[in-house]
């Protein structure tokens, strides 16, 4: 490789605003903002106070946790959490697969496309504790809701990223396949699948941990899992308990985590 590939001296990037004196207002005008933003903001240093005492005793219980007192209600709300993640994930990746696969221009006529590509953006358009409090509303408290809301919110997610992945394979081999007169699902089986298949297992993965870490938050709403376990111990002051739970969250998704990447080296 020839030594005039990488640059060999630092060139300043170009100005955006190359007036010296329109620069200095622009700066200035900015400060400006950010003072009277900041002196716009009402500050009760009375409840500061409070939430500051409140935060002491919160941290002091998480230095402390209390894995007993509460293990019940923690291990049932631990179980519905890795039920509603195991299940979303399952479901939402079969899901996203065809959707995924409509979604591509290069694989899909036009009006399948339209239709998949509006399935993705309603699911990504929507965060999960609004789509949380609705199936609530729905469906009443529980893991059910849970469950709906993450496998809605994993079609959206890996729907999105593997159409891109698809209209992105390299066509030389698409175009082999064709050559040969297969047909449109052979297409897909010997084209399509072997080029995508290593990123599908990556972000479903991903996707796992995701789910996990978000149904610790949609319990908040009702959803079930160990967020509502968690909400409910805030509640009621017992901080000793809610660090507990939140060290046993941050353990299985470490776990998960170190986990995902050893299958994924694994797998691919």
């Amino acid at each position: 490789m020839s030594d005039q590939s990488y640059p060999t001296t630092w060139r300043r990037p170009p100005q955006i605003v190359t007036n010296r004196r329109w620069r200095l207002a622009l700066q200035i005008g900015i400060l400006v903002y950010l003072v009277l933003a900041v002196g716009s903001i009402e500050v009760d240093w009375e409840r500061v106070s409070i939430g500051l005492e409140r935060g002491q005793r919160f941290v002091m219980g998480f230095l402390q946790p209390d894995f007993t007192s509460r293990w019940g209600d923690i291990y049932r709300g631990l179980i519905e959490s890795l039920t509603m993640t195991l299940t979303s994930t399952v479901v939402g990746v079969l899901i996203s697969v065809p959707i995924g696969i409509g979604a591509a221009s290069n694989l899909a006529p036009a009006w399948i496309y339209y239709i998949c590509r509006s399935i993705i953006a309603v699911s990504r358009a929507l965060q999960e504790i609004i789509i949380a409090i609705f199936l609530v509303a729905m469906f009443g408290f529980g893991p059910f809701a849970g469950f709906l809301t993450l496998s809605f919110a994993t079609i959206g997610f890996l729907a999105k990223l593997l159409a891109d992945d698809i209209e992105e394979i390299d066509e030389a081999q698409a175009e082999a396949v064709r050559a040969t007169g297969a047909s449109w699902w052979q297409l897909v089986n010997y084209a399509v699948q072997p080029q995508v298949m290593p990123r599908l297992i990556g972000l479903s993965l991903y996707r796992l941990d995701i789910n996990f870490r978000e149904s610790a938050v949609i319990g908040i709403v009702g959803a079930g899992g160990i967020g509502a376990t968690l909400n409910t111990a805030i509640d009621r002051y017992e901080y000793d308990s809610a660090g507990a739970i939140l060290l046993i969250i941050i353990g299985i998704v470490m776990v998960a985590e170190y986990g995902s990447s050893y299958l994924r080296k694994f797998l691919q």
